[in-house]
């Protein structure tokens, strides 16, 4: 007789394959996010061929607003994660259960609040940012359709999140590659058939993402998910709505944190390149989602890995696979560092031929990404400290990049080399953040480390670990 689905989920989390685990669980959100970032790149091509310049800066306006949106999803579902993943490995399910409830709750009334704050006042946030009178029409009309369905995007976000911390990655890949390639359908139809511009581009995006939540909430609603959703879990708890923003409010904080650089990064663009050195850094921060993907997929498929055995207490599987994220990370990072080096013209011409717009998008692609092989590293660093439930690491290594680092990096580069300065501001914010993560890492590793030796003892009855058990703790 078969196992329950919901079972056999756990225990595909519960085994010492590591490897082969991270493999199954980040390869699929690979795939998924890598079509998901097809789309935004599509969309950018799009509207850069049949829009031009200025609705790509329209885009790049708009983004750090966008990026708060999507920041407070992110928030429920990396905080649901935290608790859930945790939950489900000490065989509290009651627990992991009411805390999938309240991040539906969550996400529908912190939701409502975003578009309460910026609807009613989106031409003072548009300006702020550092719209001109040419780029604002085109900001105003992406804008005011993405916010309206933030609701949407919000709950998939949270969604997402949530299914793979069940350590389910096929429900979360095939609702991202859906979603991404009904998007890239209507955008071409909207932008390319019906000339709506960004608007198109707009309306495209927010009906991809109602497929997407819909998808989700089917997985859940059929009884096909291992934790079930009851309504009386949709009331409020309120230590696991602490338990779950103390975790998850470090991703909220670094989204945050990161739109409010980029409106610094962005004002700086604008004052010495203007508008079309703003276009150009639109298509490198395109650039920027493909080269993070390894490493962000990687550390979203350690998650729950580490998540689950944290709560377990193995902590010896727990470092197995700490390692095994870090050195796959960086080579995939390199690897691409390496590509975006040598060949950032042909990258850049991809989105609009225009020969000053791809001589200026190269030469910053090669300053902005000059620290890439480190960001393996520093984001999958990001994922441990909030799949183990460490805040206040991950709430430091969250802030100090966007606020500490980049934006007086950026005011005093761009003062001494203008524009190649604002770029280069980027790779030295990496760089900083990189020695950082270090610190904050090594107590953790050294904590599993200790613990690891200590049950070792407690199970051999005071012998010392073996060989096989020493060589992974090297």
């Amino acid at each position: 007789m078969p196992r329950p689905m919901g079972l056999q989920r756990k225990t595909e989390l519960d085994t010492d394959r590591i490897g082969w685990l991270l493999v199954k669980l980040a390869t699929p959100a690979f795939l998924g996010m890598f079509v998901q970032a097809m789309y935004n790149t599509v969309n950018t091509i799009f509207i850069g061929r049949y829009v031009g310049m200025e609705g790509i800066a329209g885009l790049s306006i708009v983004f750090p607003l966008q990026m708060f949106a999507m920041g407070l999803g992110m928030m429920v579902g990396v905080g649901g994660l935290s608790v859930i993943s945790r939950s489900i490995g000490s065989g509290d399910n009651a627990r992991a259960e009411r805390a999938l409830g309240n991040c539906f709750t969550a996400c529908v009334a912190l939701s409502l609040c975003v578009m309460i704050i910026l609807l009613p006042f989106m031409d003072f946030w548009l300006r702020l940012i550092g719209a001109s009178d040419a780029v604002l029409p085109y900001a105003k009309g992406y804008f005011t359709i993405i916010i309206a369905g933030s609701i949407f995007n919000t709950l998939a976000i949270a969604l997402l999140t949530l299914v793979r911390a069940e350590g389910n990655t096929r429900i979360p890949m095939i609702s991202m590659i859906l979603a991404s390639v009904l998007s890239i359908i209507l955008s071409a139809f909207f932008i390319i058939v019906l000339k709506w511009g960004v608007q198109g581009a707009a309306l495209a995006t927010v009906t991809s993402q109602i497929v997407s939540m819909v998808y989700l909430l089917t997985y859940y609603l059929t009884g096909k998910s291992y934790l079930k959703v009851h309504t009386k879990n949709f009331t409020p708890d309120l230590k696991i709505i602490k338990a779950m923003l103390s975790i998850g409010i470090a991703s909220f904080v670094q989204t945050v944190a990161s739109s409010i650089s980029s409106i610094v990064v962005l004002h700086s663009v604008v004052r010495y390149g203007g508008d079309n050195a703003l276009a150009a850094f639109g298509i490198i921060q395109r650039l920027m989602m493909f080269s993070n993907l390894p490493a962000m997929t990687i550390g979203q498929g350690l998650q729950p890995i580490l998540g689950f055995n944290y709560g377990a207490k193995r902590y010896r599987l727990a470092i197995k696979a700490i390692y095994m994220a870090f050195i796959s990370s960086t080579i995939l990072s390199s690897i691409l560092f390496v590509f975006v080096y040598l060949y950032p013209g042909p990258l850049v011409q991809i989105f609009r031929n225009d020969p000053e717009l791809i001589a200026m998008g190269a030469y910053a692609a090669r300053l902005a990404f000059l620290a890439l092989p480190l960001m393996g590293l520093v984001m999958v660093s990001q994922m441990i400290f909030q799949a183990v439930g460490k805040a206040v690491q991950a709430f430091i290594g969250a802030i100090v990049r966007p606020i500490i680092f980049l934006i007086p990096i950026v005011l005093i580069f761009s003062k001494v080399w203008e524009l190649d300065g604002v770029f280069l501001s980027l790779p030295a914010a990496d760089v900083l953040t990189f020695i950082l993560v270090i610190v904050l890492l090594l107590p953790i590793i050294s904590e599993f480390r200790k613990k690891a030796v200590k049950d070792d003892r407690e199970k051999a009855g005071g012998v010392t670990p073996g060989r096989q058990d020493q060589r992974l703790m090297r």
